[in-house]
């Protein structure tokens, strides 16, 4: 019988090559948020995937990009802190979008690492397989990879695949977190970014990333709901009419379509209060960073 192993798989790549989409994938489960808008992410995220013999712990990082404000340096701090500490890098690219400076700058930073990395053309519903070999033909005249997997992580093809590929590299290990673990972030923090996703989906292109989402109250009320009072924070006065919108439309329907996904997560009838504040220049601010729960940039 093999022997169980166990280890930490970091999901790297420019903005919105498809990271967390192939988490939730692998996972089962929405954990990270998704948007069609770049920097989704802000935070390292890991999720736990577990199978008969061996245990996965997925970390979906920022998308490494050039920061124009601390909240961007924290987010850069995160996903090229991750390359130190895992098993295995899970390079993912686009496989519509041709090879950049955003590409070269990952693979540059790969090179000061020494763990095996794979790469991951994501996309694959768009291409085809054949049109994936140019790429996997450019990529690899460019770094040593361990191996080159073609996915769709939206309709999962392929993926089977790339898990077994990256358990390969996964050193022998005790089980570090529960069979029914999926992740270690903590569950306002899940609410938190649920109701931020919304709010991306439906906000014009200067807004989304100046909100931000705190969770104020949430607790049990004697008729079996839960009740979650949540703020949401923007720079600029404008911004906060944009979010309200008219009548209030934007964010009641934000709500709405976050409700039956917050309830799935916490197994309850959900009462949502949304709240809208101005915290002028947030996202230059060492203090409020951390009290979003975005670490620091130091």
């Amino acid at each position: 019988m093999e022997k169980y192993k166990s280890g930490f798989v970091a999901v790297i790549g420019r903005p919105n090559v498809g990271k967390s989409t192939l988490i939730n994938h692998i996972i089962g489960q929405k954990i990270a948020i998704m948007s069609n808008k770049p920097q989704t992410t802000r935070s390292r995220i890991q999720c736990i995937f577990n199978m008969e013999d061996a245990q996965m712990i997925f970390l979906d990082t920022p998308g490494i990009h050039k920061p124009k404000h601390k909240l961007g340096e924290y987010m850069l701090k995160a996903a090229e802190g991750t390359l130190k500490e895992v098993d295995v890098i899970l390079f993912v690219v686009d496989a519509t979008e041709k090879f950049g400076g955003g590409e070269k700058y990952i693979i540059d930073r790969l090179n000061t690492t020494k763990r095996p990395v794979i790469l991951v053309i994501n996309k694959l519903d768009l291409i085809g397989r054949e049109q994936s070999l140019p790429i996997i033909s450019s990529y690899s005249d460019k770094y040593n990879f361990v191996a080159v997997v073609p996915i769709s992580a939206l309709d999962g093809t392929n993926v089977d695949n790339l898990i077994i590929e990256a358990k390969k590299y996964l050193p022998e290990g005790p089980q570090y977190y529960p069979a029914d673990m999926v992740t270690d972030q903590p569950e306002r923090l899940i609410i938190a970014e649920l109701v931020r996703e919304k709010l991306l989906h439906s906000t014009e292109d200067e807004v989304p990333h100046s909100i931000a989402v705190d969770i104020d109250e949430m607790k049990k009320r004697n008729n079996g709901d839960t009740y979650i009072r949540a703020t949401i924070y923007v720079e600029r006065d404008s911004q906060k009419g944009i979010i309200i919108g008219k009548n209030g439309e934007m964010l009641k329907n934000a709500g709405k379509l976050a409700r039956p996904e917050i309830e799935m997560l916490i197994g309850t009838k959900v009462y949502l209060d949304l709240w809208v504040k101005v915290k002028k220049n947030w996202r230059n601010s060492q203090g409020a960073i951390q009290n979003f729960g975005l670490g620091s940039v130091e």
